[in-house]
């Protein structure tokens, strides 16, 4: 039973066994995917894993179950914080305080990402290379995530859907290639330098697709749209950089600002 599987999850945790924790709130979701409760417990099991993107991608779940449950927002903060995503994080943690204003942890986290945004926000941009927006090839990137030392190297399985993108100066055109998939079932939630995109269909494993981006994005201005044939998101740029990539990477890079227009960079992924 779902609740037996929670109860164990919940020990393992105790116990620090999150990668055990994780395993069983997995099973215990797979027998009640409607609780709120198991996403967002699966959520801190997955922070203290440092799986930053899988932990907002269930805070989120969580959210949408239950717009209420107030530790959702919390540990969604906490793993937007350690993604260094302090806008997002902000705004999940004063709605997490508007629902429990006695709770001194929301005031806390709060403060802490007014001090970082302030200090992202006086700091001088370094200076970038200007250069032509010719078409570049890229190269194949995979998710990745953290794993805990202990934990053995497990080769990732395949992609339930391939996904594609292109760039323009302002914005990057993510292509997943879900075909005959309605628009109900598809959730894409967006963040400072985060997409989420969670497709559920009956009677088959969601897919989920949470990478860390690149470069920064403008959450309001980001859309997407369901085809026939493919979801289409696109991510309005921050800034009018060149990425090199879609998703993050610790490898240092030289940022090259846009400067014209023209050209397309494709990427299959």
């Amino acid at each position: 039973m779902a609740s037996d599987l929670e109860k164990k999850a919940k020990e393992a945790f105790i116990d620090d066994h999150f990668g055990l924790a994780v395993d069983l709130y997995t099973q215990a979701i797979g027998l009640n995917p409607s609780n709120a409760e198991l996403f967002a417990d699966r959520a801190q099991a997955n922070i203290k894993l440092n799986n930053l993107t899988e932990a907002v991608a269930d805070a989120n779940r969580a959210i949408e179950l239950d717009p209420n449950m107030a530790k959702a927002y919390l540990r969604k903060g906490i793993a937007c914080i350690k993604l260094e995503e302090y806008c997002t994080a902000k705004a999940a943690l004063e709605i997490g305080a508007s629902i429990t204003p006695a709770d001194f942890r929301f005031i806390k986290l709060i403060k802490e990402c007014d001090d970082c945004i302030a200090e992202e926000t006086s700091q001088v941009p370094q200076p970038v290379s200007e250069v032509p927006t010719d078409t570049v090839p890229m190269r194949d990137v995979q998710p990745q995530k953290d794993l805990p030392s202990q934990a053995p190297i497990v080769a990732p399985s395949k992609p339930k859907y391939r996904h594609e993108f292109y760039q323009k100066p302002e914005e990057v055109v993510v292509t997943i290639f879900a075909k005959g998939i309605p628009a109900s079932s598809v959730l894409v939630d967006y963040g400072e330098q985060i997409l989420s995109v969670r497709i559920s269909v009956p009677g088959a494993d969601a897919y989920h697709f949470q990478p860390r981006l690149f470069g920064k994005i403008v959450p309001s201005k980001c859309k997407f749209e369901v085809l026939s044939t493919k979801v289409e998101i696109r991510l309005a740029k921050a800034e009018p950089i060149h990425w090199t990539l879609l998703e993050y990477s610790k490898e240092p890079t030289v940022v090259q600002r846009v400067n014209v227009s023209t050209g397309i960079v494709l990427c299959n992924c």
